[in-house]
Parts: C-alpha cells; sequence; structure tokens
C-alpha cells in the first residue's frame, strides 16, 4: 500500500471514531446523570412531586422561555409564551411548539437550562417533553407541555428565572 493509500485509511478510521463518538454520548452523557444525579430524566422527575401545598402569596417570580435550535437540522421550535409571572409553590402550564421540517420522520430531543444556575434546584418540572425523545412524522407540528412550579425556598432575590430548550434531532446525518 502506498503513502496515499496509507493517509486515505488513516482519514477513514478517524472519520468513523468521530462518527462512534457522536453516537456515544448520549449513553455516556446518561451515565454521568446517573453518576452525579444532576440533569437525568428519572431524578427529574422523582424531584418534582407536586408542591405541598405551601404558596407564597406575596411573592412573585417572572419565569421566561427560551427555546433555541443548533445550526444542523431543519426544525421550527418555540415557546407559545415568552415569560409568565408565577407565585411559589403554585404549579403552571405552559406549552412549546416544535414542526419536523426534515422531509422525513425523526424523533427530536429538548436540553432544558436555567438560569440563573443557582435556580435550577428551585424550578421543579413534574412534567416536560425534555424527559423524553420526542417522534415526529415528517411535517408534523407538536405543542408540547410543560408543568412546573417554583419552591417557595427560592432566595428571595431571585426574582426572574429563564427556562430554555435546544431542541436537537437525534437522527441528523450531516
Amino acid at each position: 500500500m502506498n503513502a496515499q493509500g496509507r493517509m486515505a485509511l488513516k482519514l477513514c478510521v478517524v472519520a468513523v471514531a468521530a462518527f462512534g463518538f457522536g453516537f456515544a454520548l448520549v449513553p455516556l452523557y446518561d451515565m454521568m446523570c446517573r453518576i452525579t444525579g444532576y440533569g437525568s430524566s428519572a431524578a427529574l422527575s422523582q424531584s418534582s412531586a407536586a408542591p405541598s401545598g405551601e404558596v407564597d402569596e406575596s411573592r412573585v417570580v417572572t419565569v421566561e422561555f427560551l427555546a433555541e435550535l443548533p445550526t444542523v437540522g431543519a426544525w421550527e421550535f418555540r415557546p407559545v409564551v415568552g415569560s409568565i409571572e408565577v407565585q411559589p409553590g403554585r404549579l403552571y402550564s405552559t406549552e412549546f411548539i416544535a414542526k419536523n421540517l426534515t422531509g422525513r420522520a425523526t424523533t427530536g430531543q429538548a436540553v432544558p437550562n436555567v438560569a440563573p444556575s443557582k435556580a435550577s434546584a428551585f424550578l421543579h418540572k413534574t412534567e416536560c417533553f425534555c424527559f423524553t425523545p420526542q417522534s415526529f412524522a415528517a411535517d408534523e407540528e407538536k405543542r408540547m407541555p410543560v408543568r412546573f412550579f417554583v419552591d417557595p425556598a427560592l432566595p428571595k432575590y431571585v426574582d426572574r428565572i429563564t427556562l430554555s430548550y435546544t431542541f436537537y434531532d437525534t437522527q441528523v446525518t450531516s
């Protein structure tokens, strides 16, 4: 085998390894979540029991909703409302809308983020489309619910929480 053939073989091995690493990221992330207890759907659903009935009616917190898409994939993704004012301890619902524009059936997965990071321990989702992958037919649009409450123990200086989601096509073939 000449030098060009060896170089082509090495490049193919690197490409296959990079592709395999991309597929390994999801199970690695799940394993990290199980070990640390952060971000896993099981931990989120367990820690998100319905509010205890204690509502802080003297306080209002603004919860903003953001939707982001990575540069790859063909989707529309947006919150139905940009923000709502909530009272800690009360259960609220909102929805996000996603539309598959890929021209084929596919699956999407939302990854949540809460800011400020100190507030993430006090924002509890009891139902969320981010807990499981979402299957879409070609050109299908879905309204996906989020039910949540803010723990009354949220520090008093936090009066605004941002809940953002990045929506990924799990079957992207670049």
